[in-house]
Order: C-alpha cells, then sequence, then structure tokens
C-alpha cells in the first residue's frame, strides 16, 4: 500500500484536528473533575496534612520568641520591684525595727510622717563592706515572680 502526498497531509489534518479537539476536551473535564475535588472536604483534610509541618514550625518559633519575651519581661518586672522597694521610705522603719533599734525607728517613722524621709541619711547596717546583705534579716514580702517555680 503506498500512500501519496495528498493522503498525508489528510492524515496529518485529521489527526491534527482530532488531537486538539481531545486534548481541550480532557483538559476541560480534568479542570472540571480538579474544581470539584477542591470544593470538596477530603481536599481540605489533605491541604491541612500537607500544611502541619509548616505550622508545627510556625508554633515552635512563636513559643520560642514567647519565652524569650516572657524570660524578659518578668526580669524586668523583677528589677523594677527592687528598686521600687528602695524607694519605699518605710523600708527604714522596717529594717529598725527588724534590728530592735528604737531610736532610729522613731526617728525614721516622725521624718517620714513629716515628709522628711528623704532628706536623712540613708544608713545601711544590714549591708557588708562588698555590698552585700545581711543574713538576719528577711523581707517581709513574698519572693519575686522570676523566683517563684511556676509551670
Amino acid at each position: 500500500m503506498v500512500i501519496t502526498t495528498f493522503e498525508l497531509i489528510a492524515l496529518a489534518i485529521f489527526w491534527s484536528i482530532f488531537y486538539f479537539f481531545l486534548s481541550h476536551f480532557i483538559a476541560g473535564l480534568s479542570r472540571d473533575a480538579w474544581i470539584e475535588y477542591i470544593r470538596s472536604s477530603e481536599s481540605d483534610e489533605m491541604l491541612l496534612e500537607a500544611l502541619d509541618p509548616i505550622v508545627n514550625e510556625i508554633e515552635d518559633r512563636m513559643h520560642d520568641k514567647m519565652q524569650a519575651f516572657q524570660d524578659s519581661f518578668f526580669g524586668s518586672v523583677g528589677q523594677m520591684v527592687k528598686k521600687g522597694k528602695e524607694l519605699d521610705p518605710m523600708n527604714a522603719v522596717r529594717k529598725a525595727a527588724a534590728r530592735g533599734d528604737w531610736t532610729s525607728l522613731l526617728v525614721e517613722y516622725a521624718a517620714n510622717k513629716s515628709g522628711l524621709g528623704k532628706l536623712l541619711p540613708s544608713e545601711s547596717p544590714d549591708t557588708d563592706e562588698k555590698g552585700g546583705g545581711s543574713s538576719d534579716f528577711e523581707p517581709l514580702l513574698p519572693k519575686k515572680i522570676t523566683e517563684l517555680d511556676v509551670k
């Protein structure tokens, strides 16, 4: 069987037209099936499964950042509380009462009541030469937030 040039061109045109329509038809069916799949609940489960490692990584990073912020925040709050305790005019009265030094107690109390507490020189008999505190005086306030064992 011999194929002529005209028959060869006719077959090429026929198969090209057939392939063009077939490919568009298959592409349309594929597109419709994909849209239907995306709208189904099955695709939601697949999407959640695919994004699970990303969500876990985000959660881990946010946890680390929140932990760093919490450590920083409570550390600064502890320092502010310590500075606030030092600014309390009644600290000298409490220390004098703890030592049993009644004369200092009366002078500090009278100075605080009259508003002159900041003008009196601050004596620090509870600190040793290196600036550390003595062990005989226990503060009346609870522990700092950073010292609490919170889990």
